[in-house]
């Protein structure tokens, strides 16, 4: 019998707080419902999400759904929806249409307002065959503290610039809020992992000092296969779905992130964000199936491109540097319309790395450097290298109004790596001139 699909619905406050992130040491946050990181959703694919945002903070905020296939007017950026301003209540509306791993954060002032921590994780469930004994959230995040655990601000020029071209990223390190977090998990019990990568700048090579585990999701949900690995990649705005266990009990090891280079000024260097103990074991009812599910092909590796992006970095007068799409800052891109397929070759014309993400769609990555990639995916955010070229597959379906793409390394998003683009239905009229209508604050 087909499942009752169902309206959930929750109420965010958008408020500072005092948040402990460890015993006796308190910070100043910015978030939802006085917590880091904020509510957990959960609905099922299909289900109507609804949530209302009271923003009692002393500037505008809105909320970006990371990953989610949803209405343009429900996106959360500043070229679709009026910014909720002080004392406003502004209710999101919209179906979840895929299963999996996403999240929300602010995309207002996101450089202050992400870090201080106005985000949480969005789980949307379906059924699977896929059975573990438990499943877990761990939001990974650093934070940019003083001596007196104050948020920083860079001062005079050159750290500015620092700042500006490595992203904005801290020693103090948290998952799910905390620091130095404790993981009980049972001998012979085998999880779901979901991680989720919140952070501004940080790059986070997943590491268990060795342990393998089975990558079985990214952004756009399962894959078709688990991937056995003892490390993994996970960059700003990514989600990585992992099966870990089964550990045996007496096991102490450290979730960390190993040096990874993506060209800044701060040397990589080793980094432990918790520490698991395995306890009691209890037996396992796990089934990791060898088929997950299928992937159907948008594109083979040969496409012809339609669209060709540039990302660089270029100097400024003003602030030290630009970063740059197609040679420009804050750029606004030609249009794509309903149903014709995009093959994208973006090309990461610089010396540093940049996480592209695309807002509201999914693409397949078919080409990287000449090569086509070992497996398929849905992804939404997807690391260039240095010097490097992707080729990407989309469909734009019928969701017409305005869209974006950019770095999500916060700070170059800010200083200019990003553009709007807007999804053409022929038979309606220009979302460029309609939006307007769509999506407004009220009291």
């Amino acid at each position: 019998m087909k499942a009752q699909l169902k309206v959930v619905e929750y109420n965010f406050e958008a408020s500072e707080f005092e948040w402990e992130i460890a015993p006796g040491k308190m910070i100043g946050a910015w978030g939802f419902n006085k917590q880091i990181p904020g509510p957990e959703l959960r609905a099922d694919i299909g289900d109507t999400l609804v949530v209302r945002v009271t923003n009692n903070l002393t500037e505008p905020t809105m909320i970006h759904w990371h990953g989610l296939r949803i209405p343009s007017a429900m996106d959360g950026t500043g070229v679709v929806q009026k910014p909720i301003e002080p004392g406003e209540t502004f209710e999101y509306r919209f179906v979840v249409p895929d299963a999996g791993t996403f999240w929300y954060h602010s995309h207002h002032n996101e450089t202050a307002q992400m870090e201080r921590g106005m985000y949480g994780a969005l789980i949307v469930e379906d059924k699977s065959e896929l059975v573990t004994d438990s499943e877990r959230i761990f939001m990974i995040d650093d934070m940019k503290l003083d001596s007196d655990n104050r948020f920083t601000k860079p001062g005079w020029f050159i750290p500015r610039v620092i700042e500006r071209h490595d992203g904005r990223q801290g020693d103090t390190l948290l998952l799910n809020g905390k620091e130095n977090t404790v993981i009980s998990i049972n001998g012979g019990q085998t999880e779901r992992w979901r991680f989720i990568n919140s952070s501004s700048a940080r790059y986070f090579l997943l590491h268990m000092e060795g342990r393998e585990f089975k990558i079985i999701g990214t952004d756009g949900g399962l894959l078709e296969h688990p991937r056995l690995a003892n490390e993994v990649l996970i960059t700003p705005g990514e989600r990585m779905d992992i099966v870990a266990g089964p550990f045996n009990e007496g096991e102490i090891f450290a979730i960390e992130s190993l040096p990874y280079n993506r060209v800044t000024f701060l040397k990589p260097k080793r980094e432990k964000f918790a520490t698991v103990k395995v306890g009691e074991s209890k037996p396992s009812i796990a089934f990791i199936p060898e088929t997950l599910r299928e992937i159907e092909t948008l594109a083979q590796q040969y496409a012809k491109v339609t669209r060709n992006i540039k990302l660089s970095v270029g100097p400024s007068m003003k602030d030290g540097m630009s970063f740059l799409v197609n040679n420009d800052v804050h750029v606004n891109d030609k249009p794509v319309r309903v149903g014709e397929l995009q093959i994208w070759e973006i090309n990461n014309a610089s010396l540093m790395d940049h996480p592209f993400h695309l807002h509201g769609f999914f693409f397949q990555v078919i080409e990287e450097d000449g090569k086509a990639p070992s497996f398929k995916a849905w992804k939404d955010t997807y690391n260039l290298r240095p010097r490097t070229k992707i080729k990407i597959a989309w469909m734009p379906d019928n969701r017409p109004g305005l869209w974006m793409y950019h770095c999500h390394i916060i700070e170059h998003h800010a200083a200019g790596m990003m553009a709007n683009f807007e999804v053409i239905d022929d038979s309606k009229p220009s979302e460029e001139n309609a939006r307007n209508h769509s999506a407004t604050c009220h009291t």
